[in-house]
């Protein structure tokens, strides 16, 4: 995963020192020496996180974060202080002030890179919906100035797993500072159980469950439908960093060190809260302004206007950007000739779960729409030709691989779908000409006989060499 990293930091040596690790990651590095530059590259740069340091001349590391947090446009920039203050009451303030996380010098490496990768993978979801509620406001559907600062962090419903009695009540006494309401479990079959009857706003997850593993159960949760997008706070030891790292790449959101201290973790708990509900309102507001103006009607996809103007405006934001951007055109095979055969209605059915499966086969933050009849497209950020291949292969068995449960006479109807690909680097480019890309690519899947995926400058690929690769990972 590519990422563009701001480090900021008055002293050269410290600053080579973490750009040297970072690179070696393949992130894009970007510094600054004082507080004022780092402000100027975030307008210029937008960075996806930002690595910074508390102990500056002139202005420091926490009135720098508290200006980002207070600026709409940079409020969603994750940020990391990293310092060598150890005290907890410093650690506490910069968490309050709208930090991320807070690593202490000389920096774990690999508390970092987990920590890094994490909060990129968050950023990466918002910046989806950010994009989206963009494009409503262009769209005169939806217009509102949202800062993550100013969510409301009171009043969470968290489930706490912790089988030290004397732990979970300290957590839970801490919580209810917020009048947060607490459902306590020891266990995570416990926890599993109350998750999949209740919504929840944070899990807290302590590591070092006596009988069972406490990772395995992050990962359960992170898997299950009901809990995929609800914040994870893990607890653990010094000893666990390894397994903290872990958590973080499987999906888990923060951890806090045990001995637990009561306004650390308060901190943290409000910062995931805050991000929750700051994602779901971007989402809500989105959703409700347009269900009804820019999404198709028969399928729920988004429909011809909405694409346009939202690949308008990632073409856009791409132009300075070192990420490729993937367009993929597909239509079903012959569809004619199945309204012909069995019907519109039935015509309809194949549709509707054509689109539900293209969407549930891509990743939360690619976006596809119905452009009309039974073509579709898709666009995928940030991707490389590797991935997007394997994407694009992965959509097409999803639909050929399994028939489609429809009214027919047969109670059921296989189909396939043909797909064309274009990678599009960074640059200037026209909607159209983006289009016509991957529409030609389209056309040669067809002629090369259906029911196949080229890509421009790659022509048709074979789908052997995928198959282990998307059944890998699918596991």
């Amino acid at each position: 995963m590519s990422a563009r990293v701001l480090v900021v930091d008055d002293i050269l040596p410290n600053v080579k020192l973490l750009e040297a690790k970072l690179s070696s990651e393949y992130y894009e590095v970007i510094t600054a020496t004082s507080g004022e530059e780092a402000l100027q590259k975030i307008e210029q740069t937008a960075p996806d996180l930002v690595l910074l340091d508390v102990m500056m001349p002139g202005m420091d590391g926490f009135e720098v974060c508290k200006r980002i947090k207070e600026n709409p446009l940079m409020a969603h920039i994750p940020v990391v202080m990293v310092t060598a203050l150890t005290d907890t009451v410093e650690k506490v303030r910069g968490l309050e002030a709208g930090a991320d996380d807070f690593l202490s010098k000389p920096v774990n490496d690999t508390a970092l890179m987990a920590r890094v990768s994490s909060l990129v993978r968050l950023k990466m979801t918002v910046d989806e919906w950010r994009a989206r509620e963009g494009t409503a406001s262009q769209l005169g559907v939806f217009d509102d100035k949202i800062s993550v600062m100013d969510e409301p962090v009171e009043n969470a419903r968290i489930l706490l797993i912790e089988d030290q009695e004397f732990e979970s009540d300290k957590i839970a006494d801490t919580m209810h500072r917020d009048n947060d309401d607490v459902i306590p479990v020891e266990n995570g079959m416990k926890a599993m159980e109350y998750a999949s009857q209740n919504d929840f706003d944070l899990i807290v997850v302590s590591l070092n469950l006596k009988d069972e593993d406490g990772l395995r159960l992050c990962s359960h949760l992170r898997s299950n439908e009901k809990t995929r997008a609800t914040p994870i706070l893990m607890i653990a030891t010094e000893e666990d960093m390894p397994r903290i790292a872990r958590g973080l790449e499987i999906g888990a959101h923060d951890y806090i060190m045990r001995p637990i201290d009561r306004n650390e973790l308060l901190a943290r708990i409000r910062t995931q809260i805050r991000r929750k509900r700051f994602q779901e309102r971007l989402r809500t507001s989105f959703e409700y302004s347009l269900s009804m103006a820019l999404t198709d009607g028969l399928t729920g996809l988004y429909n011809r206007r909405y694409f346009e103007v939202h690949l308008q405006k990632m073409l856009d934001s791409h132009k300075e950007s070192s990420k490729k951007l993937s367009i993929l055109f597909m239509d079903i095979d012959h569809f004619k000739q199945v309204n012909d055969q069995y019907g519109h209605v039935v015509g309809d059915e194949i549709l509707k779960v054509f689109a539900f499966r293209i969407q549930d086969n891509l990743r939360s933050f690619d976006l596809v729409a119905r452009l009309g009849g039974e073509e579709f497209v898709a666009i995928l950020p940030d991707t490389s030709v590797e991935t997007a291949h394997i994407i694009a292969e992965r959509l097409r068995r999803s639909i050929h691989d399994k028939p489609i449960k429809c009214g027919a006479p047969e109670g059921e109807v296989r189909i396939s779908t043909s797909i064309g690909g274009a990678i599009i680097e960074p640059g200037d480019h026209q909607i159209q000409a983006v289009l016509d890309r991957a529409d030609k690519a389209l056309y040669q899947a067809k002629e090369s006989g259906r029911n196949c995926t080229v890509f421009e400058n790659f022509g048709k690929l074979e789908a052997e060499k995928y198959e282990q690769q998307i059944t890998r990972n699918a596991e």
